[in-house]
């Protein structure tokens, strides 16, 4: 049963400066086609009436009838009788591997590949298994041992934690989604930046929150006086920060901003979850920050997520969240709800690879490192009035296109076998059209091919010619 929709206000939203050179119906179906393709439209999403969606987009509703039969017809759109017209993804949507065995290289996520000693510790993880199988069935917290070993990494950082201060998830996005709906209720204001990263928005407003959202930049990260002031002013019951290497813009918060953070915090009773997944994928910043947490002189309620997604291998899906204990036992007796506990073989992999996190960590620098120098190289060279950022670390960069056809260059380039993100699936109501996120996790070699399939998207680009709405369109 259908029971999700948009209305046409926010699908028109979405859309942003949707036209072309191409017909219009045409260039409707391309752009939700996109929508669909990088999750913006959830799958099984009803879409608004064709007459509504006509009036609001000020078109024909002849040219919406024949956008949607165009989805329909390329298996994006379903009829359901008393449902109207359906969201769907047509077959397999290309993954990792799916993605290359059918020629497409998928820079739509930022994300390292496994690391070599993967497969070592959880072998070695698999013999050690027998000894917990009489002890642990469904284990809603985590491993002690695996708790203590989390405990000690925060404690060597600067910031004294104790095992009782941890809970095992099932990755940061899961502790994020816990997290939201512990401690939000519908109608309550949550602080985002914006851009942001788009699953722990979708977390947020999932919740019911409303979202408040606070600009972050490339360039010059956060305004210390707007974050502060958007605290102050609006009240938030919580606030989502990704302070170090922010996914997208890879900016990372000065220490005196991030104590600014706290007190505001402190005096508004906001809850602050800190996302600490990219933390340790540090390049070349030139100075040195403990966990967010331990610059907090306010006494600021803070919960910090962690994970080993970004450093060891998404495909184990294991993270964590660390608060004070009466925070952890709430979280542990809302959790059954949705899962009943952190796979024991996970834990005990990540237990073993814990001891060696330091090499890891070298090897990832030297990774991102290469990837970084020569995929700004390579835009330097090919596209000198982009805005090309460089990063200290993290895993992407936030390129400025200069004008807003994001959407229509990740369309073009899945048609060069490039899936990537458009700027707007990491902000609100269309925002950031003038902007791309290209990973850093890719070898060399990969991020060569994807910036020449990237070139002659761009080609097909310029020959299109850019709307004067959208030229003079606000979406930053």
């Amino acid at each position: 049963m259908v029971d999700v929709h948009i209305t046409a206000r926010a699908l028109s939203a979405l859309l942003g400066p949707w036209r072309s050179e191409d017909a219009a119906y045409r260039s409707l179906a391309d752009r939700v086609r996109l929508l669909i393709l990088d999750g913006r439209i959830p799958a099984d999403t009803r879409l608004p009436a064709e007459r509504d969606l006509a009036e609001r987009l000020d078109v024909s509703r002849t040219t919406v009838t024949a956008a949607y039969r165009e989805l329909r017809d390329n298996g994006f759109l379903e009829s359901v009788r008393g449902s109207g017209s359906v969201a769907q993804l047509p077959g397999v949507r290309p993954g990792p591997v799916t993605a290359r065995r059918s020629g497409y290289l998928d820079f739509s996520k930022a994300a390292l590949p496994a690391i070599g000693a993967m497969t070592g510790a959880a072998v070695r993880a698999a013999a050690r298994l027998p000894r917990y199988l009489d002890d642990f069935d469904y284990d809603t917290i985590g491993l002690p041992e695996l708790r203590a070993a989390i405990a000690d990494r925060y404690t060597e950082a600067g910031l004294p934690t104790s095992p009782d201060e941890i809970m095992v998830t099932l990755g940061a996005q899961h502790a994020i989604g816990l997290i939201a709906r512990t401690h939000l209720s519908r109608g309550d204001r949550a602080l985002i930046e914006h851009p942001t990263y788009p699953h722990a928005h979708d977390a947020l407003r999932s919740a019911g929150a409303r979202l408040v959202p606070i600009p972050v930049t490339a360039e010059g990260g956060w305004n210390d006086d707007d974050l502060e002031h958007a605290l102050d002013n609006s009240s938030p019951t919580l606030a989502y920060l990704m302070p170090d290497f922010h996914n997208p813009t890879g900016a990372s918060m000065p220490l005196e901003t991030r104590r600014r953070v706290c007190r505001a915090a402190a005096r508004q009773g906001t809850v602050l979850i800190i996302d600490e997944t990219t933390r340790e994928l540090d390049i070349d910043r030139p100075d040195s920050f403990p966990p967010f947490a331990a610059t907090d002189d306010a006494g600021a309620k803070i919960i910090t997520v962690g994970s080993v997604g970004k450093t060891v291998w998404g495909g184990i899906r294991l993270g964590w969240i660390r608060a004070d204990r009466g925070v952890i036992r709430k979280l542990v007796a809302a959790r059954s709800i949705g899962d009943l506990g952190t796979p024991i073989l996970e834990q005990l992999t990540v237990l073993e690879l814990l001891p060696d996190m330091t090499s890891i960590l070298e090897t990832r620098r030297s990774q991102l490192r290469a990837t970084r120098d020569r995929l700004e190289q390579l835009l330097g060279d090919r596209y000198p009035y982009w805005d090309v950022p460089h990063v200290n670390g993290g895993l992407s960069a936030w390129v400025n296109l200069g004008v807003p056809v994001s959407s229509q260059l990740a369309l073009a380039a899945r048609n060069q076998g490039l899936l990537i993100a458009s700027g707007p699936r990491f902000g609100i109501d269309g925002a950031f059209e003038r902007f791309i996120r290209i990973p850093i996790t890719y070898g060399v070699d990969d991020t060569e091919r994807a910036i020449d399939a990237l070139a002659i998207a761009w080609q097909s680009i310029l020959r299109a010619p850019v709307p004067e709405s959208a030229l003079l369109a606000e979406v930053v």
